[in-house]
């Protein structure tokens, strides 16, 4: 198994902001209806073909607080994605932002990451958190040789668009149909 920001302790849930690289309002490519996303800094995965490389950087993008994205988030009245970069990088800070946003509003939380549902679930810490914070997982680093673009929201034929709640449930990965 390779090693990722989510080695390490449990989240002490004190991350009080993000580096984030932008925030689209209306965006309806990073899961089902129109979303707001959140693109945030830092991606070692560094995948071949990647469509946002400017987003491996951790340092890169605006420091925002939690507060700040939840106050767009809110304002937007659209559900949300977080994306990147890879969330999971700012496991800590994405896992309060969803709290958050749970706390305040009823809008679904979907998230993208190189990382497989498996690599996540069942070590603790902030990325476990972050994942049983959200709806859906968009999981898997993206592969130029089984790049796939007739898929919906995902890039390559290796990703799954995963139901987290369904997931843990059943004990194994339940993707989503999203035949429309």
């Amino acid at each position: 198994m390779r090693t990722f920001a989510c080695d390490g302790g449990a989240s002490s849930g004190g991350a009080s902001s993000l580096r984030v690289l932008r925030i689209v309002e209306g965006t309806s490519v990073d899961g089902v209806g129109l979303r707001t996303s959140i693109y945030g800094a830092g991606c070692a995965n560094r995948c071949e073909g990647c469509h946002n490389p400017q987003s491996w950087d951790p340092a890169g993008g605006e420091e925002m607080s939690i507060s700040a994205v939840l106050e767009r988030i809110v304002d937007a009245d659209l559900d949300v994605t977080f994306s990147g970069g890879d969330p999971m990088f700012q496991a800590e800070g994405f896992a309060a932002l969803a709290r958050a946003v749970r706390e305040r509003t009823d809008k679904t939380i979907w998230c993208y990451t190189g990382l497989t549902f498996e690599e996540i679930a069942g070590r603790g810490g902030a990325c476990e958190e972050l994942l049983r914070a959200v709806d859906v997982l968009v999981d898997g680093r993206f592969v130029l040789s089984e790049r796939d673009t007739s898929l919906l929201f995902r890039g390559s034929r290796n990703q799954r668009i995963i139901d987290v709640a369904a997931s843990f449930a059943a004990g194994e990965v339940v993707e989503l149909d999203l035949t429309f």
